[in-house]
């Protein structure tokens, strides 16, 4: 039996693959390396210290590949990463977002259906929940993005309520927080092509000189320090979620859905002060420079989760803090500085 693991050389499946391997699980990796490279799979092999899997490069709209890796290998379980997922970048290109979000996911579902597979794990975000009005947020929350990548998660849920039903498929849920943080090897991480969209690898650029200063999207919420707050998850711990959500899935009836996030929540400022804090403990002359610009359409002012369904039933809980989140980060830049 194997996994098949779609987006899984970019930064979260990377990570998800190392776990899986770990595990002693075949998997079966697509990517179409459009925000990865091929020297994320030579890492894995190092860490894992494992070559039991098999690598298809290609798009999730390609249905004759989809077809021929079901035909080719017995799969047991679908894990589905390979998504855009940039807020910033949805609001301005929404149809990139809708055609490879959710035509991805019907060619895969139609795949599936086709080779009788039973078994799906979904990567969902907390963006589906919006601005919300009540903290912290449990998987009962109201739903409603504020963004088109958002909106591209929820339509997906639906989707996969409704094929739940009509094919008889278990699927979980998992709608992730924000994944920061990296391999404590320092061989994968967060490496993005192009500018970063996400905060934690925005950061390191500065800290690397390749950018300035650091752009932080309005000071003016109504938070503490009127910066942004999220609840940042370790980029393992998150991982770890999935192996947990394997070993249950057998166990639900139809559909279950579970916040992965630690319950916590961080404002940009909050973490600027982490990374020099840590910086400066360790002797690295080096600072996050930062100015505040206008705000970022479709960027809720604060989100933080309430994990205790998936603490209770997937027995998972995450085991990093801040400072771990941040310090893997900085080992991961001074392993990969020169690339």
């Amino acid at each position: 039996m194997s996994i098949l693991l779609t987006g899984g050389l970019g930064f979260i499946g990377s990570h998800i693959a190392t776990e899986l391997l770990n595990e002693s699980y075949h998997v079966v990796i697509i990517d179409n390396l459009s925000n990865t490279s091929l020297e994320v799979l030579t890492n894995i092999e190092e860490i894992t210290e494992s070559n039991n899997y098999n690598f298809y490069q290609g798009s999730m709209t390609d249905k004759e590949l989809l077809k021929n890796i079901f035909q080719t290998h017995t799969i047991d379980t679908v894990i589905h990463l390979a998504a855009y997922k940039a807020v910033g970048e949805s609001v301005t290109n929404p149809l990139k977002y809708y055609d490879n979000n959710i035509v991805g996911l019907l060619t895969l579902l139609n795949v599936m259906v086709k080779y009788n597979v039973k078994n799906f794990v979904f990567s969902s975000s907390a963006t589906v929940y919006g601005s919300p009005e009540r903290l912290p947020l449990t998987e009962n929350s109201p739903l409603g993005p504020i963004n088109p990548y958002g909106q591209t998660k929820l339509m997906s849920e639906q989707i996969l309520r409704d094929s739940s039903k009509a094919y008889n498929i278990n699927i979980i849920l998992l709608r992730y927080f924000n994944p920061v943080g990296a391999h404590k090897s320092g061989l994968i991480g967060e490496r993005p092509n192009g500018v970063p969209n996400n905060l934690f690898p925005y950061i390191l650029e500065v800290v690397k000189g390749t950018r300035k200063c650091l752009n932080i999207y309005g000071n003016d919420y109504d938070t503490p320090d009127g910066t942004g707050i999220r609840d940042y998850i370790h980029v393992v711990d998150l991982a770890r979620g999935h192996i947990s959500a394997l070993k249950h899935i057998s166990k639900i009836k139809n559909i279950r859905v579970y916040n992965l996030g630690t319950g916590k929540g961080y404002s940009v400022l909050n973490i600027v002060d982490t990374f020099n804090k840590i910086l400066d403990r360790t002797g690295d002359f080096r600072r996050v420079k930062y100015r505040f610009t206008e705000r970022r359409k479709g960027d809720a002012p604060v989100v933080y989760a309430d994990c205790t369904l998936a603490e209770t039933e997937l027995d998972w809980k995450t085991t990093k803090g801040i400072e771990q989140m941040v310090m893997d980060s900085l080992n991961f830049l001074n392993k990969n500085e020169k690339n």
